[in-house]
């Protein structure tokens, strides 16, 4: 199992980044918040899960040991895989993801794309115990770290879109979202537009 990376940061997409160790590049999958600790030409190290199917291996980088144990747990979840746990990460913060499951806030659990009531249920009943000791003595608010600079609004919408569709998302679905939230904050970064993109169409479901 590939545990870690340490590297050269060759290239950061939306929901991706590659770091090249002795001359092999690695692609891997990552939030937008774990994205923006990275540098393009600059060293970085990044924890890592290795997912096996049988059609495919995909790589999930992590700037913590918590939001890695978060990704594992989230996964015992009957019906969440590693697409739907990564969708959480990006929506909340390891601790406060925890902190909405164990509180059994259902609602808080279904602005996450893909979760609906059900799966919400199941989440604040199977991993309440699990997650206790990532949630927070008592709630703080965090600022938000700014990912990739602002581009023009065209690109800010082609790259909220792909990373949402490479969510499992449809184009046709999230287009118009998307295009509305740039509209509305056209200096945002690209980061905070494909987190409240994911936020509005969570609450759509």
């Amino acid at each position: 199992m590939i545990a870690s990376l340490r590297g050269d940061v060759v290239s950061i997409g939306l929901d991706h980044a590659v770091i090249e160790c002795a001359g092999v590049g690695y692609r891997f999958l990552a939030t937008p918040a774990t994205l923006a600790t990275l540098r393009r030409g600059e060293e970085a190290r990044v924890l890592t899960s290795l997912v096996v199917k049988e059609d495919s291996m995909t790589l999930f980088g992590f700037s913590s040991d918590d939001d890695r144990a978060m990704f594992h747990i989230l996964q015992t979840v009957t019906g969440m895989g590693a697409k739907l746990a990564v969708a959480a990460l990006s929506v909340f913060r390891a601790a406060d993801l925890a902190a909405a499951i164990v509180a059994g806030e259902v609602k808080t659990l279904q602005t996450i794309p893909g979760v609906g009531k059900k799966m919400a249920e199941r989440m604040a009943l199977e991993l309440k115990d699990k997650v206790a000791p990532f949630a927070p003595a008592e709630s703080a608010d965090a600022p938000v770290t700014p990912g990739v600079a602002p581009a023009g609004a065209s690109t800010v919408v082609e790259q909220v879109v792909e990373a949402l569709v490479g969510l499992g998302f449809t184009d046709k679905a999230v287009r118009a979202t998307v295009s509305s939230l740039v509209e509305a904050q056209p200096e945002a970064e690209t980061s905070v537009i494909l987190r409240s993109a994911l936020v509005e169409l969570g609450r759509r479901k």
